[in-house]
């Protein structure tokens, strides 16, 4: 294996940047060549490689985002598009590629290898932490820090006018960044995907914190959650409870945008260094991740299909610390 390329895809995940450095620099420490895919799997299909050395990655370990831009693309999804993307990895002469992403880039790449036989690794990059195979994603870390961060401030304004805030937080399919946040913020309720709460349930935890004579109530709301629409959610508890000044934040990309936290730093680090030596070693169709600190390796389709569980105990946690 003389040539790999290097591409991310779908949203984009602070940390990602960090991947690619540790990526292109660990190939040319190999003395191998590595290229950049601009766009994701659009750029395969558009033939938009660019070479890259260790220069090219300089002073990008800190940025959000990633420079090697992202694109859904379509295309990717046929038959057709795949075949182009191949013939055009053939012409650019890439032995290899690693594919930065989550759900949906995973299920692109483990077509694109089925189907062609290049050998593809995958590395976690999303901030919902929903990939099975890796106690984290990328990105993960760095989104619950800037939930906490922005959490902390509301209060600050919840507290002095004696408000209940509902803060709505990214999580369409899992409640990861919420019930973490919730614990790390103090919050007095979060609702989430996977629990099937009710609005008897959050109106009785809610008149639990005005009775206890909270001065601040802060109740974290993930996006796909079951009880439906946060501005709804706060109407219906305004209904019931008319002296209650609810209010409601949206976060929403705030949560990708910004410098990646230390630890995301040397997971990319230390997952981009994984991806380019197992190439090396001949996997493929596989992604590499961290279990219990140690670099472990899932079949891709694994990765995607099966279903991460929620430590529920923090559930457990955040309700008895919410008193």
């Amino acid at each position: 294996m003389k040539k790999i390329g290097v591409l991310t895809s779908g949203g984009d995940a602070p940390g990602m940047n960090a991947a690619i450095r540790a990526v292109v620099r660990t190939a040319v420490y190999y003395e191998r060549e590595v290229v950049g895919v601009i766009r994701g799997f659009q750029g395969l299909i558009d033939n938009e490689f660019e070479p890259l050395d260790s220069r090219s990655v300089k002073n990008i370990l800190n940025l959000g985002g990633t420079f090697l831009k992202s694109a859904r693309s379509d295309a990717f999804r046929t038959k057709e598009g795949r075949e182009l993307a191949y013939h055009n990895c053939k012409k650019a002469d890439l032995d290899g590629l690693v594919v930065i992403g989550g759900n949906g880039s995973f299920t692109g790449a483990h077509l694109f290898t089925k189907e062609f036989g290049l050998p593809v690794i995958g590395i976690p990059g999303t901030i919902d932490n929903d990939l099975y195979g890796t106690d984290f994603t990328l990105g993960y870390d760095s989104a619950t820090n800037v939930v906490t961060e922005c959490v902390d401030k509301i209060r600050d304004t919840a507290s002095s006018h004696n408000r209940l805030f509902f803060v709505e937080v990214m999580g369409r399919d899992t409640g990861f960044i919420a019930l973490r946040t919730a614990v790390a913020t103090g919050a007095l309720d979060v609702i989430l995907p996977e629990a099937n709460r009710t609005m008897e349930e959050l109106l009785s935890e809610i008149a639990r914190g005005f009775a206890n004579r909270k001065t601040s109530n802060i109740v974290l709301v993930a996006e796909g959650n079951r009880l439906g629409n946060t501005f709804e959610i706060a109407e219906r508890v305004k209904d019931h409870y008319p002296f209650i000044d609810a209010k409601v934040t949206i976060l929403g990309h705030l949560q990708r945008g910004g410098s990646p936290s230390c630890f995301d730093r040397v997971l990319a680090s230390k997952l981009g260094v994984a991806a380019v030596e197992a190439l090396f070693d001949g996997k493929t169709d596989v992604m590499c991740g961290v279990v219990n600190n140690e670099v472990t390796f899932t079949f891709l389709q694994k990765a995607i299909q099966n279903q991460v569980p929620l430590n529920m105990d923090l559930l457990r946690i955040s309700k008895i610390l919410s008193i």
